[in-house]
């Protein structure tokens, strides 16, 4: 199935370099911008990937995140920006992108990472992938997963619990709080992370090594 994509940036010109590499490698379901204009056009298409500059006025790339994922949380973000600074590579991952590429890349390349952040993998240039490495080195997995950061600590704390089979009751005792408190906590977990089930979430957790 074709990939639809969205694509934010400031500079018209660029743009339209974009939709001409793609070609017809994916599905552009539209353009913005700004911000604004963004955030509202996303939520209306719910494209699969939305290739979004870092640097725009009103928040950039960071703001828009923020104005989708707590609306279409299916939503994936590949940054695409002429910035190869740390910080900014930091900030947008932290914000929920699914990745960060510079603006050197080729068309070619640029197809196969939206390929692959459709399919919700992690995807850098070649040339950040040293410093990503190093940046994240010291960094606690919570806040280099955006699946994961969206979860509090509690959360985080009876997800690994419940992935090791233990009960609601188990749970609760061990961390002390009621029950209810732990069914709550699941529901929440469930949510956030687009799962349907203890056994989905098990696989989940399996696969981030979190048991």
């Amino acid at each position: 199935m074709t990939v639809r994509v969205f694509i934010v940036d400031d500079h018209d010109l660029f743009r339209s370099g974009v939709r001409a590499g793609l070609g017809e490698s994916v599905d552009i379901v539209g353009e913005a911008s700004d911000v604004e204009a963004a955030v509202e056009l996303i939520n209306e298409r719910t494209p699969d990937v939305v290739l979004l500059d870092v640097h725009m006025p009103a928040g950039g790339g960071k703001a828009v995140i923020e104005g989708v994922k707590h609306v279409n949380p299916s939503v994936e973000f590949l940054a695409l920006s002429a910035s190869d600074a740390a910080e900014d590579v930091v900030a947008i991952v932290r914000a929920g992108a699914r990745g960060y590429v510079t603006k050197t890349i080729s068309a070619e390349d640029l197809t196969a990472a939206i390929g692959r952040v459709a399919q919700r993998h992690a995807v850098f240039s070649p040339q950040l992938a040293g410093f990503v490495l190093e940046a994240f080195s010291s960094i606690p997995l919570s806040e280099v997963d955006p699946e994961l950061d969206q979860l509090t600590k509690r959360e985080r704390e009876v997800l690994q619990h419940l992935a090791r089979a233990y009960s609601y009751r188990e749970i609760a005792e061990r961390l002390y709080i009621s029950v209810k408190t732990v069914e709550t906590h699941v529901s929440n977990v469930l949510r956030k992370l687009q799962l349907s089930n203890r056994y989905e979430l098990t696989i989940w957790a399996h696969h981030r090594k979190l048991i």
